[in-house]
């Protein structure tokens, strides 16, 4: 299962960006989706995380700024961020967990996307 991230940029503190990341290949089922960062010097950090439900998590750092949700068709996850600061600056990766299936039993996996540059700068 690969998954593929778009929307990085760099934004100006106080704006927004929008980032998404779709899931792809014999997929069987999705269970968790979140977003994961890293700044530089820093270990990877979960952002935010939805279940297949709707159960949402968010860091404390982030909480009513940025808003995490999902598209269980379209295997699609999304990341709206607003009120961007200078310390949100990082590459963000998107991991999903679940099921797939190449024809034979179920397996699990656990896949990460290639991250994005996020920079929050004026």
């Amino acid at each position: 299962v690969q998954l593929q991230a778009y929307g990085g940029g760099l934004v100006q503190p106080g704006g927004s960006l929008r980032l998404s990341c779709a899931a792809s290949g014999s997929i069987f089922s999705i269970n968790a989706m979140g977003w994961y960062r890293q700044a530089p010097g820093k270990r990877r950090e979960l952002v935010a995380d939805i279940t297949s439900g709707g159960s949402t998590d968010y860091a404390d750092s982030v909480k009513g700024r940025f808003t995490i949700s999902r598209d269980n068709a379209k295997n699609t996850v999304y990341l709206q961020m607003n009120s961007l600061k200078p310390e949100d600056t990082a590459v963000y990766y998107c991991n999903a967990q679940g099921y797939y299936s190449d024809g034979g039993p179920l397996r699990h996996f656990g896949s990460w996307g290639q991250g994005t540059q996020v920079t929050v700068s004026s």
